[in-house]
């Protein structure tokens, strides 16, 4: 028999003993090995799927180990439900836990380590051998890993790593300087993380510098009615725009209104702006070109066009109707290219209803042999086929 958080964890006035108490934690402790197991499992059968992949590719006269590999990761996402980047991850886990770390494999196997834990310790370990990577397996087998969390046991495996092999860990350290970058993703409620990339000296500078924004605010003649949070923000801001925090951002802003709040001013509909989810359409000052496309149960409404590639107007409303995320199921990455849902080779027209907003992975992937797109489905080389109720 199962029980829920809904049912009643006892009789109404009976005042459970330290015994049942325990026995909750208990099976809780039992449930979370389980689950890991079952992860341990899954990591076992994303390896299992890509070699057998991999065994009937070779059969073809031309094989090119990159598409091969996008093929497999392609299908992985679309059968663990998760984005490309998230399957290639799961893969490489699944593939490094058979190079050297076989205490590691062994310990998630039995339910003692979760998926977070294990990828810590993968990704410390991606730069070395097998020699190398065994023995940081050895040496980690020697701490009592599952009562560690997540950010000591990566930094234990790192250290460790760098122990083994100071060669290979130094010129990793020299590549990852080599991949500093800037990124933006959405947040709650209208607003947006940016994220910066740095060599560790240089991050630490620029947060310093931001701190210092502040204290010498405290210390100005003028009254402190920010916090500190706001302060930095807001500095960060100016420097970076060379204007005022407060001045109109330069930039156009696409603004998805339902057409219900367009004909009745207190439609409870929220507006939304693509990619970003629903706004109370901020402070319009703040921005100086709006652009509102109308929509209706979700859907922009739009024209068609003759031309083969997407662009204009037309290509702006396919990003705002697909929130300027991909559209291929299971994945949320940032739209990169616009392509034909029925190809223009056959027939299909460049039109709103047509076009579809992707990343550069699955518009690249739908072009390799057995991979076919129809409307809301997909179908893999294998014959699985993934289809969008809604």
């Amino acid at each position: 028999m199962t029980t829920t958080l809904a049912d009643p964890p006892t009789v109404a006035g009976v005042v459970p003993s330290r015994e049942e108490r325990a026995a909750g934690f208990a099976r809780i402790e039992r449930l979370v090995a389980l689950r890991n197991r079952i992860d341990a499992e899954i990591a076992e059968e994303v390896r299992a799927a890509a070699q057998r992949e991999v065994q009937a590719r070779l059969q073809e006269a031309l094989v090119d180990p990159e598409r091969v590999e996008a093929s497999i990761i392609g299908q992985l996402g679309l059968a663990l439900r998760v984005s490309p980047t998230r399957a290639r991850t799961q893969l490489r886990l699944a593939r490094d836990l058979h190079a050297g770390l076989d205490t590691i494999r062994q310990a998630f196997a039995a339910g003692e380590l979760d998926e977070r834990r294990v990828a810590a310790i993968v990704a410390a370990a991606r730069h070395l051998d097998p020699t190398p990577r065994a023995e940081l397996d050895r040496r980690l087998s020697l701490h009592d890993l599952p009562l560690l969390g997540v950010r000591r046991i990566a930094d234990l495996a790192r250290t460790v790593a760098a122990a083994v092999a100071p060669e290979a860990f130094a010129e990793r350290a020299r590549a990852a300087r080599r991949d500093r970058q800037v990124t933006i993703s959405p947040a709650e409620d209208g607003m947006a993380v940016l994220r910066a990339l740095l060599p560790m000296e240089q991050g630490i500078a620029c947060y310093a510098a931001l701190r210092k924004a502040v204290t010498e605010h405290w210390v100005g003649p003028e009254p402190v009615t920010r916090t500190r949070g706001q302060i930095m923000a807001d500095t960060l801001i100016e420097r970076l725009t060379g204007e005022s925090a407060a001045a109109p951002a330069r930039v156009e802003i696409q603004v998805l209104v339902p057409v219900e709040s367009l004909l009745d001013p207190d439609s409870p509909l929220p507006a939304e702006i693509p990619g970003f989810g629903p706004t109370d359409l901020l402070d319009q000052a703040t921005c100086v070109g709006w652009r509102r496309l109308a929509t209706r149960d979700g859907i922009v409404i739009g024209g068609d066009s003759r031309r083969r590639a997407f662009g204009g107007v037309l290509a702006d409303w396919i990003r705002a109707r697909d929130r300027g995320r991909c559209t291929e199921l299971g994945c949320d990455a940032p739209i990169e290219h616009l392509d034909h849902r029925r190809r223009w080779s056959e027939g299909g027209p460049t039109s709103l209803g047509n076009g579809r907003g992707t990343c550069a992975f699955h518009n690249q992937l739908r072009e390799q042999p057995g991979w076919h797109l129809t409307d809301r489905t997909t179908t893999t080389p294998t014959g699985r086929r993934y289809t969008l109720r809604s």
